[in-house]
């Protein structure tokens, strides 16, 4: 071609508007293998989190929302911020990570729960007995892996609280029959901020049938708990207006706005070492007020032991 047919060269502002545009096409988009090195880096640090204090046991999910709140600092420094945070870092990137680093590599991760049995497996228990006596309270989780972290844990020797998962229910007659016998026993509740979730504990209630005496309550999340957390939330498609109809009336309007908008927390979302002692605390219920010298010398002089002189 004619040098003189070529267009003239670019000055000023119009060469630079057009390097800047020239720049922004040659710029890649960060790719999964260039997030590798970081992720991992932050799911080691998650780990360790996770696992304190005393070597918690943690399931997968607990491990990506960790993971989260490490590649997400923010908060910490900048205090309480409200509302519910995306996730940071995307859940298939996070498991592509682990998979390449194995999860055997990493301390304190639970293996994935068994798939339920169907029809639920009864279990049967060592000593005839046992289900003769009454049991007080009873707990039961949506999550599957939620469960099975708690009785990793001991949770259910410590709150003297048997941990079952939604999908065993209907628990054995003989587990029911022990409830009623207790007399106001109670049947807590761990469940998802979500439609599913807060609707939950109304189907158990159906589900139990007639069991006379046992309380069926709701031990959390709803949208306002994951609020106040500021935990990472997701959003779906918006669920059926039929499933928002049955959403318990004790949710606040702005609840149900969130939950309609297709918003969900997840209860894996909770820090593992926070979840137990929340679960601990409300399962076993206020601690009896702690003996003082004062307070022993007087129940002494009740009793009539070394009574103090009337004069």
């Amino acid at each position: 071609m004619n040098q003189r047919h070529l267009p003239p060269p670019r000055t000023g502002r119009a060469a630079a508007r057009s390097g800047v545009r020239a720049a922004a096409r040659t710029v890649t988009r960060p790719t999964a293998g260039m997030l590798t090195g970081p992720t991992e880096r932050a799911i080691t640090v998650a780990a360790q989190r996770a696992a304190e204090p005393g070597g918690l046991r943690f399931t997968e999910r607990q491990l990506y929302y960790e993971t989260c709140r490490v590649l997400s600092p923010g908060p910490a420094f900048l205090g309480r911020v409200p509302g519910t945070p995306a996730p940071v870092l995307r859940l298939p990137v996070f498991t592509r990570v682990l998979e390449a680093r194995g999860r055997e590599t990493v301390p304190g991760l639970l293996p994935p729960p068994p798939a339920p049995h169907l029809p639920p497996r009864r279990a049967e228990a060592s000593e005839p007995d046992l289900h003769d006596y009454g049991l007080p309270r009873l707990l039961v989780c949506q999550d599957r892996s939620i469960a099975g972290m708690l009785l990793a844990n001991h949770v259910h020797l410590e709150a003297a609280c048997p941990v079952l998962a939604a999908d065993d229910l209907p628990p054995d007659p003989r587990l029911l029959a022990a409830l009623e016998r207790a007399g106001g026993a109670t049947v807590h509740v761990l469940h998802d901020a979500s439609p599913a979730g807060v609707t939950l504990p109304a189907r158990i209630r159906t589900g139990l049938g007639p069991v006379s005496g046992v309380r069926v309550v709701s031990l959390g999340l709803v949208p306002r708990h994951a609020a106040a957390l500021r935990l990472h939330s997701g959003r779906g498609p918006a669920p059926d207006p039929a499933h928002l109809a049955d959403l318990p009336a004790a949710l606040r309007p702005k609840e149900a706005d969130w939950l309609a908008d297709g918003r969900f927390a997840q209860v894996a979302a909770v820090p593992p070492a926070r979840l137990v002692r929340t679960v601990l605390r409300l399962t076993r219920g206020p601690r009896p007020p702690r003996d003082s010298l004062w307070s022993g010398l007087r129940g002494l002089r009740g009793t009539g032991f070394m009574t103090w002189p009337a004069a």
